[in-house]
């Protein structure tokens, strides 16, 4: 029996964030198109070159992005929605951008010339990536616009390199998409004629093996996308090309038997996030069924016990032929470890990257296919690595432990009611009707990104920087209170990332240099590494409000990251239940929401950005994960005074499903994304009767174009048939770091003008 390995996907970004840049020049009209596409073409052939002298067997191609495979997708199958003006089947890189991105007049290509909107953008799946929306309406006329994953196959090919094509499936792209006026599946067949054509010509063009995405199958099925899957890989395959299905992200459970008879050549499965499928899949799988077996954290950056896997590779690779692989796309963590160097040795040899991932499963194939002695070093260095980490004293703080023994349950409950507290907090606050505020962040312009840089090389002593910083956000609260905001923010100019600059300051986080990873189009993360015991040493954030607050009259909110969302977004350490690592991080942030009442902050933030994202696939899991997400956000809250107002921000996701446990968080004000979708959230928020005030998004910060106050006044008017006028907030999407000064100006001096109107036809209605 013979091994070989394969990756899904691999980092699209380039080791230094290559295509963040050739992006964003290229959108500044600072390099032609020529120059972007050209930067694109470097990563994909860098990409395969690297993966092949890895030893990888079967490599991908067509999972290179300019932005997100999901609006490829969509620009692939001609759903383009009529707004862009695209001729059919002829939508370009202009309308592509557009889609993403929205124009502010010019559209770069685009064939329609004015202001547009950018599609939805949600999370995929579980994940910090998020990807465009496709969306139907009825009478709409699918047509094939590109062939990109053709042309990458070919790319390849004539470089030297023979891959397997990567295709999102059909059943999962319909799953994503949002019907308007139409059930998206009545254009199944309409899709499956332009994904036959798509396979038709792959396999003209040479191509053996064809990768077909569909993580739709670790779902709750519906028996409408039963049936659509049975009718699509009845249709789809080829006689010479063959297709390998694709789950990730969990496993199949009940799905297993059903996945296994489809009639496809291949079969891979998630062996990291359901290892006990293992069994049911050799079963279940007919002995010409080829099965790719994900058995490397495609997730998390940890590095993999080999001695481990080994001991359950060994028995099946004695009766079958298989595939190692990744448990998903690489595209969610870093590339390559050998770009760190200063993290602390210790915490260093437990890490893997891309790269190194890569390596892992070349040692396990070679093991498996010559024996354990060929590997015996690289074997024994995987076997130290983790047991040293089970008893380092890195980890592990008996502190921590013994506080979180100590919670009881009065430190999760707020000690009045909303309906007693919003009473307190409007004779503290004396706010006026639709309030106005931002969530957070301003932007971060080159001068602080550069200040930042400097100071972090030592060229600016922590004097200087501090005094820079300062002159930021004096700027700052002079510019809310000229454009009139009624609830002010410091701007968060001393802070890298939401999530990385309080892991910096709490035990128990590891950081890196370079490990960036996609979370969409150009924007990029470098998630903090949580290895072991949190807690706060000192406080974090008290001195700049206090700064800010000294320089103005109106309240300025305390900014933090919820404990949830830091944990979502960060590489999580696997030895503990998430859980546990939550409420360690849950104590840590209520010290400082206390600290921060305690110097006499009115209105504190906590974002829980990420609390949807982290809900599992399975809705029979749901509950056990929200009883927990939510008792760690109340255990960060709740120990205020009634007068304290505390808010929270919750952005890119679908709620409504989960709005019970919204609830059930108690905070006095959340400010959620809505422009994209039109406020069409609110119809979940009103028909569950939500109690407490809401802040629906009137301005989409993730698109360069500046709304109007007619825009905003229009959605206002819209949550207003869903909400009370005395619940709502006006406010942005999400922060406005990733923005520049000249598009955020006009947009809030619109936002608030658009509360004065608000207020005005009030007054004027009563």
């Amino acid at each position: 029996m013979t091994v070989t390995i394969a990756t899904l996907g691999f980092p699209r970004i380039g080791p230094r964030r290559e295509l963040k840049y050739a992006l964003e020049n290229y959108w500044a009209g600072k390099t032609p198109q020529a120059d972007l596409l050209e930067a694109a073409a470097g990563l994909r052939t860098a990409a395969w070159a690297r993966q092949n002298a890895l030893g990888v067997d079967w490599l991908p191609s067509g999972d290179f992005s300019l932005y997100d495979h999901v609006l490829d997708t969509s620009l692939m199958l001609g759903a383009v929605p009529q707004r862009y003006g695209a001729e059919e089947g002829a939508a370009g890189l202009g309308t592509y951008f557009a889609m993403a991105r929205g124009t502010t007049g010019d559209a770069g290509g685009c064939a329609h010339h004015s202001s547009l909107t950018a599609c939805e953008m949600t999370k995929w799946y579980d994940t910090n990536y998020h990807y465009m929306v496709p969306e139907l309406v009825a009478g709409q006329k699918l047509t094939l616009n590109n062939m990109k994953v053709v042309e990458d196959y070919r790319e390849a090919k004539a470089q030297g390199f023979e891959t397997r094509p990567v295709l999102l499936g059909p059943v999962t792209w319909l799953s994503l998409a949002k019907g308007r006026g139409v059930d998206p599946f009545d254009f199944l067949d309409e899709v499956l004629g332009l994904y036959g054509v798509i396979l038709s010509h792959l396999e003209q063009a040479g191509a053996q093996w064809v990768q077909i995405d569909e993580p739709v199958l670790v779902t709750d099925l519906t028996e409408q996308q039963r049936r659509a899957l049975t009718r699509a890989y009845a249709k789809l395959p080829r006689k010479g090309l063959k297709l390998m299905l694709t789950t990730y992200f969990c496993g199949l459970d009940s799905n297993l038997g059903f996945a296994a008879a489809l009639p496809v050549a291949g079969l891979h499965v998630d062996l990291v996030r359901a290892p006990e499928q293992l069994d049911a899949l050799l079963k279940a799988a007919p002995k010409n069924l080829c099965l790719s077996l994900g058995v490397i954290d495609g997730r998390n950056i940890w590095r993999s016990d080999l001695e481990s896997l080994l001991d359950r590779l060994e028995p099946v690779a004695a009766e079958r032929d298989i595939i190692l692989a990744p448990s998903c796309s690489l595209l969610h963590v870093p590339v390559d470890l050998a770009l760190e160097n200063k993290l602390d040795p210790q915490v260093r040899q437990w890490i893997a990257f891309a790269v190194q991932k890569i390596e892992e499963l070349a040692i396990l194939k070679r093991a498996l296919n010559e024996g354990r002695d060929s590997v015996a070093d690289a074997l024994a260095a995987s076997s130290a690595a983790a047991a040293q980490r089970k008893v380092s004293p890195l980890i592990h703080n008996p502190d921590v432990t013994a506080r979180v023994a100590a919670i009881t349950p009065d430190m999760r409950e707020r000690r009045s009611p909303y309906g007693v507290r919003v009473a307190v907090q409007a004779d503290a606050l004396k706010l006026p009707a639709f309030p106005t505020t931002t969530i957070g962040s301003f932007p971060q312009t080159g001068e602080v990104r550069r200040a930042r840089a400097e100071h972090g090389r030592g060229n600016i002593d922590a004097a200087a920087y501090e005094a820079f910083l300062r002159e930021e956000t004096g700027r700052a609260i002079r510019w809310q209170e000229e454009a009139g905001l009624d609830m002010l923010v410091h701007g968060e100019f001393e802070r890298n990332d939401m999530v990385q600059y309080f892991g910096e300051q709490l035990s128990g986080f590891a950081f890196t240099s370079n490990a960036w990873v996609q979370s969409y189009g150009s924007r990029c993360v470098r998630p903090p590494i949580l290895y072991g015991d949190v807690s706060r040493p000192a406080p974090m954030t008290v001195t700049w409000w206090r700064y800010a607050q000294s320089l103005t009259d109106k309240p300025v909110k305390g900014m933090l990251t919820g404990p949830v969302t830091i944990l979502n977004w960060s590489f999580v350490r696997d030895d503990q239940p998430r859980e546990a690592s939550c409420r360690q991080i849950a104590l840590a942030i209520r010290d400082e929401v206390t600290d921060l009442e305690a110097a006499g902050c009115k209105a504190i933030q906590i974002d829980e950005a990420a609390l949807r994202e982290g809900l599992p696939l399975k809705r029979r899991d749901w509950q056990a994960y929200l009883d927990w997400a939510v008792d760690c956000f109340r255990l960060s809250a709740s120990g205020v005074g009634d007068a304290t107002q505390i808010h929270t921000h919750m952005c890119y996701s679908e709620f409504n499903d989960i709005l019970p446990s919204i609830g059930a968080m108690d905070t006095d004000v959340i400010s959620i994304e809505t422009a994209r979708s039109q406020m069409e959230l609110l119809e979940g928020f009103a028909a569950y009767r939500y109690p407490s005030a809401i802040g629906p998004g009137v301005y989409d910060i993730h698109a360069p174009r500046v709304p109007t106050v007619e825009e905003m006044v229009r959605l206002m008017e819209l949550a207003r048939q869903h909400l009370g006028a005395e619940q709502l907030w006006v406010n942005p999407d999400c922060g406005l770091k990733t923005r520049k000064w000249d598009e955020v100006k006009p947009a809030i001096d619109a936002m608030v003008a658009a509360a004065r109107t608000l207020r005005e036809s009030a007054g004027a209605a009563a």
